[in-house]
């Protein structure tokens, strides 16, 4: 048995202006972590046996994390597309809507449609990729959507459309 797995199909290239500065400056501040750990493993190397050195095993440890997604934000970054600018069409589902959706049981859902990088399950902000935004996409107000999940078919309602980002309930 091998242990190969076809690779995963490419992430779309979308982002939000927003997302991209983020990445940007955490790449940015990757680059002064990892100038920082580089001193800090050069430290524990120089304390001599490296076998049995823990500080040494673990900034090496953190160095390869590090360099895993600065590699990772460099070539990702220049293939990205900044969407700046809402569609001309706001009656409908694209990248960047704020979305209310209403299940079968009437419970609303507050969601974002955005690239893959920016997504945030405590925002509800979903990857363009995802099921749900896939079916949502191109769809119109009071649209229904059905949507096959583990736990059965699931039915929404779109409620809501908007390109602006809602405004907090002040508490």
């Amino acid at each position: 048995m091998s242990r190969y797995r076809p690779p995963a199909p490419p992430k779309s290239p979308y982002i939000s202006r927003a997302g991209y500065d983020r990445l940007a400056l955490e790449l940015d501040g990757l680059w002064l972590r990892r100038h920082e750990v580089t001193a800090a493993l050069a430290a524990a190397a120089a304390e001599g046996d490296r076998s049995e050195n823990a500080e040494y095993i673990y900034r090496k440890k953190e160095l390869r994390e590090l360099d895993r997604r600065i590699r990772y934000l460099q070539k990702r970054l220049p293939e990205l597309k900044v969407v700046s600018e809402p569609p001309s069409r706001q009656d409908r589902v694209f990248f960047g809507a704020w979305l209310t959706l209403e299940d079968e049981l009437g419970s609303l859902l507050d969601c974002r449609i955005l690239g893959s990088d920016e997504i945030d399950p405590a925002n509800n902000w979903m990857s363009l990729d995802a099921p749900l935004a896939q079916a949502l996409l191109g769809r119109g107000l009071d649209d229904e959507i059905q949507l096959s999940t583990p736990a059965g078919q699931k039915t929404y309602l779109i409620v809501a459309i908007s390109y602006q980002a809602p405004k907090p309930i002040d508490a």
